[in-house]
């Protein structure tokens, strides 16, 4: 099984053409593997959507885009930061810049600090309830790492982490935290826990060996079973956060698409092999299908 598992770190296409200090910068922020923004991005663009802000705060998407790319950036160089000796031990991550020495210690600091500072610059385009909304994030942001050692479950953080875009898109077009805006962010959770559960099968042996916890191992052998319950229950939050916006019955119908992508992931995943990587990477279309069902409904 271990042959069949993808390295972390490859550079390829534009990034292999970069001398090595760039190279391995770009690696360490993981700008090869844009997967990781999007699935960072979509619940933001789904709150200006559903929020009916895809009209008058059109820019907010693009902004919300380049915020992702940076603090999804920042977030992987302070994870590598912290788990570099663990990284090490792992088949998939061993090829990871810092875990392979090919980039210093101090150097990925600097990397983080200027990632940050391009976080900056898309906070100050905020007001001031949203950019309040999203400093709080950074004591999540900074614990994640440190969840796999002291628990089972760090997948539950990460969507804690991950789905926060969604409270801060919702609170700078409503002015507020209002329901609608929490039920999205609650079942964007759900829909994190899924889909890292299902990344997370190509590490369960290592995992196991180097005693780091994950959600996969917790579930054993009923990650299926849980990967469909974290989905339905992200199904039922976000038909709530639906229904707090347009409460029709045929609203609801929008996120048909949505549920039979997410039923093909669960119906069709196999365990072993490259499959789990496969499924979680279609998780950027599940958000695209997402977005569109907030488009419908915010819009109408």
């Amino acid at each position: 099984m271990s042959q069949a598992i993808v390295p972390d770190s490859q550079a390829h296409g534009l990034l292999a053409l970069l001398p090595d200090l760039p190279c391995n910068l770009a690696l360490l922020a993981r700008l090869d593997r844009p997967i990781g923004w999007w699935l960072l991005y979509w619940p933001g663009a789904w709150a200006v959507a559903l929020a009916s802000g895809a009209g008058d705060r059109w820019p907010l998407f693009f902004w919300l885009l380049l915020g992702s790319i940076a603090m999804r950036g920042a977030g992987c160089v302070f994870n590598d930061i912290v788990d570099r000796d663990l990284d090490a031990k792992v088949a998939r991550t061993a090829s990871r810049p810092l875990a392979s020495g090919a980039v210093a210690l101090a150097t990925a600091w600097g990397w983080l600090v200027a990632l940050c500072l391009v976080g900056l610059v898309v906070l100050l385009q905020l007001h001031r309830p949203a950019q309040l909304v999203a400093l709080a994030s950074l004591a999540l942001v900074a614990a994640y790492p440190f969840m796999k050692r002291i628990t089972g479950w760090p997948q539950v953080w990460l969507g804690l982490v991950f789905s926060w875009a969604a409270l801060v898109g919702w609170t700078e077009v409503a002015g507020d935290l209002t329901m609608p805006g929490l039920l999205l962010y609650a079942g964007s959770i759900f829909w994190v826990i899924g889909y890292d559960t299902i990344y997370a099968l190509q590490d369960r042996e290592d995992d196991a060996l180097i005693g780091i916890g994950s959600s996969a191992l917790s579930m054993g052998r009923h990650v299926r079973a849980g990967v469909a319950l974290c989905y339905a229950l992200a199904l039922a939050l976000w038909a709530a956060a639906l229904w707090q916006v347009r409460p029709q019955w045929l609203a609801m119908l929008a996120l048909l698409p949505m549920a039979g992508h997410l039923l093909w992931q669960v119906a069709t995943l196999r365990e072993g092999g490259v499959d789990p990587l496969a499924k979680f990477r279609s998780n950027r279309f599940a958000g695209f299908l997402m977005l569109l069902a907030c488009l419908v409904v915010g819009a109408a």
